[in-house]
């Protein structure tokens, strides 16, 4: 395509992906970014991805678009915005209830996104009359900010997730990868400026630096990507959040500019806004995964849901909530039996004499070490 058949096809695509719901587009370069693949390398070799194995082993497709597919040539990348009504914080006051992080409250937004972006790359090709085209959206080896920033999105903020000057800090990302040559948009500076608000929101103080996150301190990272026992340093910073935090997020300054989302398929469901501890408390197998069909949460299994809402109970101050707690002694789930002693510890601490015998019969150490912090009797 000549200069003019570019621009032509650019407006083309850009008009098509905002039919399909999406709120920005863009057009980046393909080409390899030296100094974000070597800010991965060094985030990854100081142990701060967690137990997030997946990031290290695809850590050199994730390097540059052409490691992970060579042909390709330019970079469509798609902003879809999830922005609440609401502030997200206010859920953090009502204590008996859970905070779930505003992208989890509806349908998983992956598959929304994957398909708006097929359709998208489909209309790609035959506007091109041919050419090849692969779909991205958070669960490959892309590194999807620093391209967003690359194609003028917005720009990575000192929280290191996207801020849009339009839609503040609240934007799903796609990606589409093309062989079909598309001249890059130019790209969006840093308007962060001297604000800290993001580093100082964060609960449990997971940002080392500006621009620098530690997953292992992240809210996010330990009520979602963490499966073991929730670190017991975090555990009352996490107060009611039992899936995600969208502190950092939240108190963005550009946020001023956003706008509630458009897009039916992403408001929020009634029963997700600030579900009961309790009733969470009584899911077990089954009901969890009726609850949670279609939602991202199902994929973190009730084992690791229920451990987060145990800890939420535990900050609540409730004591009617400790019978939820003492029901979960008996869980077959040794991350919930142990989740429910710490709980108990903070509700009802003179209970844990009367429910001696489940130490006695426990036999998973990492609850009997939890039993034996919260203790004197049960202690080696």
């Amino acid at each position: 395509m000549d200069t003019k058949g570019v621009i032509r096809a650019k407006g083309a695509i850009r008009a098509r992906a905002l039919s399909l719901g999406f709120d920005a587009c863009r057009f980046a370069s393909a080409e390899a970014d030296p100094l974000q693949a070597e800010r991965l390398r060094e985030w990854l070799d100081i142990g701060a991805h967690g137990d997030m194995a997946w990031m290290a082993e695809t850590a050199e497709r994730r390097a540059a678009p052409g490691a992970l597919w060579p042909d390709v040539r330019s970079v469509v990348m798609l902003g879809m915005n999830y922005g609440p009504a609401d502030d997200p914080l206010a859920a953090l006051d009502r204590r008996g209830a859970g905070a779930i992080s505003v992208y989890a409250r509806n349908r998983d937004y992956h598959d929304l996104i994957k398909g708006r972006l097929k359709e998208l790359a489909a209309f790609i090709i035959k506007r091109a009359g041919g050419g090849d085209v692969k779909v991205f959206v958070d669960t490959a080896p892309v590194m999807e900010k620093p391209l967003a920033q690359r194609a003028g999105l917005g720009w990575q903020g000192k929280h290191t997730n996207l801020v849009s000057r339009e839609f503040g800090s609240w934007l799903f990302l796609g990606a589409i990868f093309t062989d079909i040559a598309l001249d890059p948009d130019p790209d969006e500076r840093d308007h962060c400026g001297s604000c800290r608000n993001c580093l100082e929101a964060c609960p449990t103080q997971a940002f080392v630096a500006p621009y620098q996150l530690d997953a292992r301190r992240c809210v996010s990272y330990l009520t979602i990507e963490h499966k073991g026992p929730i670190p017991r340093e975090f555990r009352h910073a996490i107060g009611n959040r039992i899936y995600g935090c969208d502190d950092c997020l939240a108190v963005c300054p550009w946020n001023k500019f956003a706008q509630a989302s458009r897009e039916a398929k992403l408001a929020p469901r009634a029963d997700l806004e600030s579900p009961p501890l309790a009733e969470l408390a009584g899911l077990d197998d089954a009901a969890f995964r009726a609850v949670f069909t279609g939602s991202p949460i199902k994929r973190i299994g009730r084992a690791r849901f229920l451990r987060n809402v145990l800890i939420a109970i535990g900050n609540s101050g409730d004591a009617s909530l400790a019978p939820e707690a003492e029901r979960l002694l008996n869980d077959p789930e040794p991350l919930l039996r142990g989740a429910a002693v710490w709980a108990l510890s903070r509700l009802a601490p003179q209970r844990l004499v009367a429910l001696q015998p489940f130490f006695v019969s426990e036999t998973d150490e990492t609850v009997r070490e939890e039993w034996a912090k919260e203790t004197h009797w049960a202690k080696k």
